[in-house]
């Protein structure tokens, strides 16, 4: 399915107007505050954001799943997916593939992808469900498994992700595994920890030599008692140890309520191991609600250390999404999400650095905060308005995906799916 030029056309030219004069107007305000504003769009028209594969399905929780109409069959549906959201955003050029769930021929996931102009950003691994095609069962752990030989089995997946990623142009591999422990001395936390680090050594001994090496943590679930890579300072330590290409990921969700995250930032940049984000919003856990519907002030905080950190030798991080959309058209919650990102990162450029050095070196807290306040109330919608016409996507992408009628096109083309059976899927 393709969106068509003329309709986007006719969408975009009924809301241009305004939005040169809002642009306009902006960029006056912003000039007051010695602020170019096709610099700051400049910067918003190359952001990019990478797409997962699995959110463009609904999500689900442990208890049930409820599909909408034209879910993707197979990861060419996928693609096709995370093609129109880019289509409509311009701001998700890439998609990152989970294996074994988008496991296909190179080749044809290239041809795919390229149809719509994306790339394949970092591959994820699976070790935390079982495998149709592998004898041996993840289900109480698997780089950190007591049986060697169910290690060797999660070491080889992970360097299958990786041979598959060679071929379709991805640079990383992400490694996120439930193991852990559901009752106390169920496991040896320290000897756990060591079958985890030498299974790892391995995947890292078998990267190509441009590859990093994504460590995620979580604070919990699948296992509810004891993670192996519970947070970020397991989740450095790890990193430090497996060498220079390791480096931690770090997901809004994934950290215990009222955690610092923006600091974990800055931290993780200081020592140069700050390997990018899935962003996503948490009201009381690991949610994977769609980002800034929680807390967008959170998420500017934590761009404002990014920003902050432009320039810092090596300083590249990757940004993903990573949601669960329950009860939303996945397409349209992960356009939302993408704006936000970028809304949070727009905003976390008007920051007046000079000033808010002045107020933090003479102990003014409050006009530092008054500072970090002043970007963030600031309304950057036609900035990224703007961006997005330039590049051809469309001023409003929700309402003209509705318009356009795209999950509507979908519904016709793919048989309707089973809500039966729980689970995130």
């Amino acid at each position: 399915m393709k969106i068509q030029d003329s309709v986007l056309g006719e969408a975009n030219a009924r809301r241009e107007a305004d939005l040169r004069r809002d642009y306009e107007s902006l960029g006056e305000r912003l000039a007051r505050r010695g602020i170019a504003i096709d610099a700051i769009k400049a910067k918003i028209a190359a952001f990019g954001i990478a797409l997962p594969s699995w959110a463009a399905g609904t999500g689900g929780t442990r208890f049930a799943r409820f599909p909408g109409a034209g879910e993707p069959r197979d990861v060419f549906d996928k693609i096709d997916d995370c093609g129109a959201v880019h289509r409509l955003t311009g701001l998700a050029p890439a998609i990152s593939l989970h294996i074994p769930w988008d496991k296909a021929d190179p080749a044809a996931l290239l041809a795919r992808a390229g149809e719509h102009g994306l790339i394949f950003d970092a591959v994820n691994s699976n070790t935390f469900q079982d495998h149709p095609d592998l004898p041996l069962s993840f289900k109480y752990g698997s780089l950190s498994h007591v049986d060697k030989a169910v290690r060797d089995q999660a070491v080889a997946h992970n360097l299958d992700c990786v041979e598959l990623g060679r071929k379709i142009g991805s640079k990383a591999l992400s490694i996120w595994i439930g193991d852990g422990s559901n009752f106390p001395g169920q496991a040896d936390f320290t000897r756990q920890l060591d079958r985890y680090l030498e299974s790892a050594h391995r995947i890292y001994a078998g990267l190509p030599e441009d590859w990093r090496l994504f460590v995620e943590h979580k604070m919990y679930e699948p296992a509810f008692y004891s993670t192996v890579v519970q947070d970020w300072g397991t989740s450095y330590l790890i990193a430090q140890e497996l060498g220079a290409k390791a480096a931690c990921l770090v997901d809004l969700g994934h950290h215990a309520p009222n955690v610092n995250i923006e600091m974990i930032v800055a931290r993780l940049i200081r020592f140069g191991k700050l390997a990018g984000f899935h962003f996503n919003d948490s009201k009381y856990g690991d949610d994977d609600l769609d980002a800034g519907v929680i807390d967008p002030y959170r998420l500017f905080l934590v761009f404002n250390e990014l920003v902050n950190a432009e320039g810092t030798p090596g300083f590249s991080p990757a940004y993903m999404l990573d949601e669960s959309h329950n009860v939303t058209d996945p397409l349209e919650s992960m356009m939302a999400s993408a704006m936000e990102v970028a809304r949070a990162h727009a905003q976390a450029l008007l920051v007046d650095r000079a000033a808010l050095r002045a107020h933090q070196e003479s102990n003014d807290a409050l006009m530092a905060s008054e500072t970090l306040k002043t970007a963030f109330r600031t309304d950057v919608e036609p900035i990224l308005a703007m961006a997005r016409l330039e590049k051809g996507a469309a001023i409003d992408p929700v309402a003209a995906f509705r318009a356009l009628g795209y999950r509507a096109q979908a519904a016709a083309q793919r048989p309707k799916v089973s809500g039966a059976g729980g689970g995130i899927v």
